[in-house]
This record gives structure tokens, sequence and C-alpha cells, in this order.
């Protein structure tokens, strides 16, 4: 199905050329007026340079063309060469229906879809996911439900870290606390057991002690960076150990990514890529890409056009050890070998710039990826507290998510509480639907790569641009619905009427929008645009219902026309709010 605006624009390249001129300046925009009118033409503008008219006489000229046509209920050409638009009421309702009837709301199909990895986890092991943990899993989410959405294969990578020191340190503290562990005898030939020593509660203290003891203790120091290349180099009770970390922390961080409504299809690490760096460094060797500088192997990137110096790319550390470009990579290997993919996407703190520059360029130099495979760096910016400054528990450390999703969902409970008698049990757990939605909607509503401030009062307000206030719409429609069906009504046509007033209408625009705006999030990779529609479709519904006596109407087939409207906004808007990745619950 067609985009309502490549509609539009097909009835206006149609009257360029009945007027003369070259179609291709029939290309319609929604109206940066909306007060004047609802859709624009500016190719009249464009066209009087080509053929040396004002551009005026080419806008009168094609706006002479559509006069009559169906499509359009108003076409003026004003100064100084401007089309403006008003689209004709039948033609925007039988568009509506034509949404209410195809499969996703008419959302074409890609000709070619593509195959997406987008790595959006970076969790390391033995470690709690904190407040930094938040936006890559949430914005990586949405970006992957929108791609899926639009008829694409994406893979969900949480590209865990469980190769570097960390490993190491937790390796070494739990040797100093069980040193009888078959582990760290040489001499074991038995089968290690199925079960890990250590709980993921144990795990989460280990770590941080392993790390205040390194600080203090030069020994233990040296003995954690020697675990940690004893693990990487495969020593079988070292591996075995590590493996018992990857695991329990996987299974945990599993179940707190699902609390957030995340989840991965692959749940890979660092140490998964591994097996491939060997031969990988050997062919930038062999082929030249790579060369020795202080007895570091390095890839040099710049390129003609740089307007400033960029570092070469260390693939490999004159001592000989691997670093994050090495890993990052060897996973580009590993995942050309096994998907192919087509394009990969990696959600990182925009600090991570320079990183991922020199990874991409040296990726493509060394032939890792395909020339046409695109890489793409969505570098998100910081959350901050509601002073500005960045989340730190009271005692200056970094804060839990847990704890942050505790504190935004107890503010929701509270706000249910104190508007209205409610059971307490079904408020806790409406409280925690609605604050994930003020939790991710906050995040998401704003351009990925800015900083912001999470401010919970504002963001679980049941008002305003907010996930509440898009929640306490579709739970409105649910309600009239509910009491439409309750008293045994039924529409007798599922058709959508032609709209009876100005707000009935700037509805069912917003809506038939729903394509236009899809294609752009996912051409952007932004999920804020999905935002901005649904608070914008909110919004436009609400000024509707407030002027629209729904259930009180007499006249059925009137009614039954608005009900149809209803249930196609609530279906538009329960679609978005799931590639937002949070739900609506049936009341609020």
């Amino acid at each position: 199905m067609k985009k309502i605006i490549d509609e539009i624009s097909d009835i206006l390249k149609g009257a360029f050329e009945k007027a003369g001129y070259d179609g291709q300046y029939g290309r319609a925009t929604v109206s940066n007026r909306p007060d004047l009118c609802e859709y624009q033409c500016n190719g009249a503008m464009a066209a009087a340079k080509a053929y040396k008219k004002a551009p005026i006489d080419i806008a009168k000229a094609v706006a002479d063309e559509i006069a009559g046509c169906d499509a359009f209920e108003d076409v003026q050409a004003v100064m100084p060469g401007f089309i403006n638009i008003k689209l004709g009421k039948a033609f925007l309702a039988k568009y509506l229906t034509g949404m209410k009837n195809a499969e996703k709301f008419g959302v074409e199909k890609p000709e070619n879809p593509l195959t997406i990895i987008i790595d959006y986890g970076g969790a390391n092991v033995a470690k709690p996911l904190h407040v930094g943990h938040l936006r890559p899993a949430i914005i990586g989410e949405s970006i992957k439900r929108i791609s899926k959405y639009m008829g694409h294969n994406a893979i969900g990578d949480a590209h865990l870290g469980d190769w570097g020191l960390p490993m190491g340190e937790v390796i070494e503290e739990t040797r100093l606390r069980h040193p009888d562990l078959p582990y760290f005898d040489p001499d074991f030939n038995g089968e290690y057991p199925k079960e890990a020593p250590f709980t993921i509660s144990e795990l989460e203290e280990i770590y941080p002690a392993a790390s205040a003891r390194m600080k203090e203790d030069e020994e233990f120091s040296k003995k954690c960076h020697e675990s940690t290349l004893r693990f990487q180099n495969g020593e079988k009770g070292y591996k075995e150990l590590g493996q018992h970390i990857i695991s329990v922390s996987r299974e945990d961080l599993k179940k707190n990514y699902a609390n957030l409504g995340v989840s991965f299809e692959l749940w890979l690490g660092e140490s998964d890529a591994n097996p491939y760096v060997a031969d990988m460094l050997k062919n930038m060797e062999e082929s030249g890409v790579a060369h020795e500088s202080q007895g570091a192997l390095v890839v040099d990137i710049a390129e003609p056009g740089d307007k400033k110096e960029f570092p070469p790319c260390i693939v490999r550390k004159s001592d000989g050890a691997a670093i994050y470009a090495t890993t990052d990579l060897a996973t580009l290997v590993q995942r050309e070998k096994d998907y192919h993919p087509d394009k990969v996407i990696y959600v990182v703190d925009k600090r991570q710039d320079l990183h991922f520059l020199q990874v991409f360029r040296t990726a493509k130099k060394a032939g890792i990826v395909r020339p046409e495979t695109e890489l793409k760096f969505i570098g998100f910016g910081t959350m901050n507290g509601k002073d500005g400054k960045p989340f730190k528990t009271r005692d200056g450390g970094v804060l839990r998510l847990e704890m942050l999703i505790k504190q935004v969902n107890d503010a929701v409970y509270e706000r249910i509480m104190s508007t209205r008698e409610a059971d307490a049990e079904e408020a806790a757990e409406n409280a925690k639907i609605i604050g994930l939605a003020a939790l991710k909607y906050g995040d998401l509503s704003n351009q990925a790569t800015k900083d912001y401030n999470f401010d919970i009062d504002r963001f679980t307000s049941f008002e305003g641009n907010t996930g509440p206030y898009i929640l306490y719409t579709i739970v409105r429609i649910k309600s009239i619905l509910r009491k439409y069906y309750e008293v045994g009504e039924k529409a007798s046509s599922d058709e959508i009427k032609c709209a009876m007033s100005d707000t009935e209408k700037t509805l069912m625009l917003q809506i038939s929008r729903f394509s236009d705006m899809l294609e752009g999030a996912f051409n952007e990779t932004a999920p804020h645009r999905v935002c901005q529609y649904l608070y914008e479709l909110s919004d436009a519904f609400n000024s509707f219902y407030h002027e629209t006596k729904i259930l009180a109407e007499t006249d059925k087939e009137k009614q039954a026309g608005w009900i149809e409207l209803l249930k196609l906004t609530e279906d538009i808007l329960e679609t978005g709010i799931d590639m937002l990745g949070f739900e609506a619950p049936d009341q609020m």
C-alpha cells in the first residue's frame, strides 16, 4: 500500500506534466503551516529556474490542472509559488479504511529484506547492570523492533564483556577464597564440577572485592593479569572456571534484561570471537594491510579527504596482547561467516566514536566485511539526574539499574494511589507496566545522540509528552470500546467514515502518516520519531474525544464510524509502543 504522501505526489506529478512541466517537481511534503494547509508542494520554485518562468505562474498552472480532483478539498497557489493542499474527506476516509484492512496498516514489505545485526548490550560478566546499561539496551531493542516490523531480519547481540582483566580478577579472588578447587590444580585429570562454585550474589561480591584488592596489593594485581592470560590461552582449569563465570552471569543478565523488556537473539561474548583472531591477524600481515610500529601491529586508517589526522588502529599490542579493537574486528569476522549481514549497527556511548571509526575503516580495508556492508555507529549521549549530574548512589557509587527501575515504579505507584482508591496489589502491578513505559519513553523520546536529564516527576506524569500519557490514551480508548460492546452494540460496517469535524480530520491525518513516519524512523535509526508520532496521535485523539460525545451519539451509523476510527487509533498506538518495548495495561 502506497504511503499517503506518495499518492498525493503522484497526483501532483501528473498535474505538472499536464501543465507542460517535468513531473519530478510534483513532490508533496507535510505542511509546515498546518494553520494554512495540510500538505504543500514547493516544486514550482525549483521549476522556475529550469523553465525561466515566475514560480507563481507555474504554481497556478498546476493548481488549475488539479481543480476538481476528488482527492483534494482545496488547492491554492500562493506567493511566491507554493501550492497549498487540503485533502478531501472521502479520499482520507478511503485511505484509512485501506490501512485498517491491510497487513501492518499498509506498510510495504521490502523487496530485498536486509539482515541487520544490532550490537546493543555490552554488559560485563560478574557485574550487575547499572544505569549506564539502560540507554544502549532500550535504544537497541527499539531499533531492532522497528527493523523487524519493517520486514527485515534483525538480530540483537548482547556482545558480553567476558575476555578482559575482570575475568582474571574474579578467577584470582576465587582462588584466594577457595584454593582447593580443582580448577587451580594443574595435575587434576578428572571431570570438573558441573555446578559453579558461586552464586550470582557471591559473584557480584567477588568482583568488587577483587578490584579493590588490586589497587592495594601489587602482587595480587600481577596474579590477576597472569590469570587473565591463562584463561585467554585456554588453560583447562581457568577456561572451565571462566565458563562458569560466563554461564552464571548470562542467566542473571537474561533475567534482568527481561525485566526491562529487552531480549537478544545472540548471547555471544568477546570470548566467542577469540578463535578468529589468529587467522585474522595473519591475513592482515600477509596482505600488507597491517604493519609493525614500535613493536605493535597497526593498520593505517587515514583516507583522502580527512580534515584531521586519525591515529592508526592497533590490532595487537607490543606485548602480543589483543585489545578491544582486536575482538571487535574478530567479531565482525564471525558475523560475516555466520550471517553475512547487510548492516551492522552498534549502540554504544558516543565517546567511543574514534574507536569505531578505526574499527570500521580497518574492517573495510582488510576485507573483513564486504564493500557494500553498512557499518553504523549510534553513539548515545549521557543520561543524567534531574540536576544534570550523573546518576550516583548516596555514597557516590554507580546506581544499579534495578534500583532506578524501583524508584520509577514507586513514583508511579504513589501517583496511582494519590489520585483514586485502588487495590494495592493491582496498583503495584500496574505501576510496573506504567513505570517501564515512563522509563523507556523518557529515554527514547530524546534523540539518541543527545545528553538528557532523567526527571522522574516529569517522566511519570500522566500528562504531557510522556509514556504514561500515551498509555492513558490507549486505556481511555479501551474503556470506550468496552462500554460500547457491553450494551450489545455492534458496528454495521468496518469502513472509516468521512470526518465531520476539524478534530476528527486532524486525527485521521495523523493516522494516515504512520507508514511515512515508520520509514523515516527506520532509515534514520531514530526511535524518537516513533515517540513524537505517538504523542501527536494521542493529542489528536484526545482533542477529538473531548469535543465528541461518542457513546451518547444516537445516530448509530455515525457512532459506528467513530468506533472503527477508535479501533484503528488504538491498534496503531499499541503497535507503536510495542516498537518502543512496552505495553499498555487494561486500566489506569
